[in-house]
């Protein structure tokens, strides 16, 4: 039986290509995507998420609306800096047509309940923005945390600077809370974090690969990623392309030997200056059981060689 995954996304750039990434993989049936705010308001990234799925092929993917805002706070403005790296739309300023579903009538946070109740241990969930919707839901249901398979999020950074602050990864520093309780939780957690995900790197002649396709999601790939890649020439010009940082996590729920991990409990601040800092749990540090994995290596051209034969697939059907 295939794993089942569900992607909690604040579709933006590189959540779509997540979900480009997972609907390639035939080791996972993606049962469901939750929305959440970050890179454009929640309601945009349900937006993006049904139409990005009809454009790939695969309307049958239920789309959930998630908490609008931080976990402590009441209200989500995005960010200039996140509206000038995803564009206005939050998918590179590329119009595609809107999709003729709506949104599940049911809550994001038990949807997510609701599967792990169903498929356990074969339930894998990605979270690809703030960690508002998991804390959530492990709130309400918190004997998920040892019914789950596994948790994957993109957040965080241990080995290297953040990219808000010094010390801040942007999806932690949306709600710095929400991911502490997360990581404090027991539940099985992987990081993927900047410390890989910046190893991680596409360049127009990859996107050049998709263009070349003449297919309609081709077309809207490379349009989508192209504006992303000139944003990184101006946020991050000694990198030479754009991170793929929600799909890297995709590509280890799917298959975590793509990585290698340190075996560490972690924590988030919350307090004083280092708020959303991601770092060892001193309280835990000696505990026998780590529940929480960091990926700190990544096999980078296996990586891009899995990505590029996915996406090319799915974008070529």
């Amino acid at each position: 039986m295939s794993k089942k995954m569900i992607l909690d996304l604040d579709t933006g750039i590189d959540d779509t290509l997540a979900i480009a990434y997972a609907l390639g993989s035939p080791e996972v049936e993606l049962i469901g995507i939750t929305g959440t705010y970050g890179n454009v308001l929640v309601e945009q990234g349900v937006r993006n998420a049904l139409a990005v799925t009809d454009l790939f092929g695969h309307p049958e993917v239920p789309v959930y609306a998630g908490l609008p805002h931080a976990s402590r706070k009441d209200s989500f403005e995005v960010l200039p800096v996140s509206a000038f790296i995803h564009g206005q739309n939050g998918i590179g300023d590329v119009e595609i047509p809107d999709s003729s579903r709506s949104p599940e009538s049911g809550s994001a946070v038990d949807f997510i309940i609701d599967a792990v109740k169903t498929y356990g241990k074969d339930l894998v969930y990605v979270p690809t923005g703030p960690m508002t919707n998991i804390a959530a839901a492990l709130a309400k249901a918190p004997e998920i945390k040892d019914e789950i398979g596994k948790i994957v999020l993109m957040g965080g950074a241990l080995t290297v600077c953040g990219n808000v602050d010094p010390w801040q990864e942007a999806n932690i520093s949306q709600d710095p809370d929400a991911a502490d309780e997360l990581f404090r939780s027991g539940a099985p957690v992987t990081m993927v974090g900047l410390d890989v995900t910046l190893q991680t790197l596409l360049t127009y002649k990859e996107t050049a690969t998709w263009r070349e396709l003449g297919t309609p999601a081709g077309r809207f790939l490379a349009d989508m990623t192209d504006y992303y890649i000139k944003a990184y020439e101006t946020t991050a010009p000694k990198l030479g392309g754009c991170g793929l940082h929600d799909p890297l996590a995709v590509g280890v729920a799917v298959d975590p030997t793509l990585v290698s991990t340190l075996k560490i409990n972690m924590k988030v601040d919350v307090d004083g200056p280092t708020r959303g800092r991601t770092i060892g749990d001193n309280d835990r540090l000696n505990d026998p059981v780590k529940t929480m994995q960091v990926a700190v290596g990544v096999d980078v051209p296996r990586f891009l060689n899995e990505f590029m034969t996915r996406i090319t697939g799915l974008a070529k059907a």
